[in-house]
């Protein structure tokens, strides 16, 4: 439900009742993942969605419900090939779906509420919530914060609230939403509960280094994907807000200092569009030496070819080049900058999801991955199947 904080947030802050349906489990090909919610207000209203549009009106009836009597239920959502007319998922996957009566007199209203709060405004927490057990647990919730703070609880002993909010705070940290099973006493023993945590962590970063027009093409699909984007570049007469307007920051500043002194995490990505050797190559060893998310650079295979032998020179590993990708994007064929910026975004996200970046008419590969099965981004090659073209890029 954090997904649609920034809605349900308006409605908690208007004083308005609603539930709430979160996807809590998801099995085969399902089309959202844990965490996507559909939301009910008192007037009918409704934000977000758990499937796609396959369940969307049976979800949204028992939200009506559950808003009416007050009741949480847990409901599995999947496709029955001997009853066409089911409601279910045609897709072939399952979803398992909580629904919650978030209204004025609720016990976790306040808990509800913070929650939003902090995701609406950017702040990591952990929204947990009993997804299975006795009837009068079911939707309880607890709010856990990066520091271990909690607020709300289970009503049934401290060692419970303890134990569950250490484990999602581990999983916060590990920016990782999903289910795990443990007893009223807090152990791990005869477990009767399963626990729903929820994470919601700030927009993952996009740096992106050369103040040029396929730059601001990658900005605007950089926010559009929901990356909190900054561009950097030495050059102030280029770095300005008006050639950048949708960026949430700009920075006149030589890319390698700069990026020796920002925050950078797993999720980070790094989009090198200088297209200058002496940008290109103190930055670049920088950035191959950093845990982060994806570094990408653009230009010819020419140029591709100079930097890898200059980047040598510099002390960089063959372990550390290998995680580049140059020349940046998939092969789409693009010329635009609009056209580039979509192939270096489809690369992006087939990094991160773990994608082939092949065209799924003819495939037989999953469309909807695990997440366990992800890459990680300390890995030494996270680098497309070579199957894969890479499309020129100006020299």
């Amino acid at each position: 439900m954090l997904d649609i904080a920034d809605e349900l947030n308006r409605w908690v802050e208007q004083g308005r009742d609603f539930a709430v349906a979160t996807v809590v489990t998801v099995g085969g090909s399902a089309p959202r993942g844990p965490g996507a919610a559909l939301a009910v207000d008192d007037r009918g209203e409704a934000v977000g969605s758990v499937s796609g549009g396959c369940v969307e009106g049976a979800v949204y009836e028992l939200c009506v419900q559950a808003l009416q009597d007050g009741t949480v239920v847990r409901e599995r959502f999947g496709y029955s090939a001997e009853d066409a007319f089911a409601v279910g998922l045609t897709c072939g996957g399952e979803v398992d779906v909580l629904v919650t009566p978030v209204r004025a007199d609720a016990a976790d209203r306040a808990v509800f509420a913070a929650a939003v709060a902090a995701a609406a405004r950017g702040e990591a927490a952990a929204l947990v919530r009993v997804a299975a057990g006795p009837e009068h647990l079911l939707g309880r919730a607890l709010l856990v914060r990066p520091d271990g703070s909690a607020e709300g609880g289970f009503g049934v002993a401290a060692e419970l609230d303890g134990a569950v909010a250490g484990r999602a705070r581990a999983m916060l940290e590990a920016g990782r939403t999903g289910v795990f099973d443990i007893a009223e006493d807090g152990s791990y023993c005869d477990a009767a509960l399963t626990v729903f945590v929820e994470s919601s962590l700030p927009p993952p970063r996009m740096i992106v280094f050369g103040a040029i027009d396929f730059a601001a093409a990658l900005v605007r699909v950089g926010a559009f994907l929901g990356y909190h984007v900054t561009v950097c570049d030495a050059r102030p007469v280029f770095a300005t807000r008006a050639r950048f307007p949708e960026a949430d920051e700009i920075v006149v500043e030589w890319p390698h200092r700069y990026l020796r002194r920002t925050r950078t995490d797993g999720r980070t990505v790094v989009c090198v569009l200088t297209h200058d050797a002496k940008f290109d190559v103190p930055l670049l060893v920088e950035a191959l030496r950093l845990p982060v998310a994806f570094v990408g650079a653009m230009g010819s295979r020419r140029t591709h070819e100079d930097r890898e032998r200059r980047l040598r020179e510099a002390g960089v590993t063959e372990a550390q080049l290998a995680r580049l990708r140059s020349p940046i994007g998939l092969d789409l064929g693009a010329r635009t900058p609009e056209e580039t910026a979509l192939s270096i975004a489809a690369e992006i996200v087939a990094a991160r999801e773990g994608g082939t970046g092949l065209p799924l008419t003819g495939s037989d590969s999953p469309i909807h991955r695990d997440p366990r099965e992800r890459p990680r981004p300390e890995s030494a090659d996270h680098r497309v199947p070579a199957t894969v073209g890479r499309g020129e890029r100006p020299a």
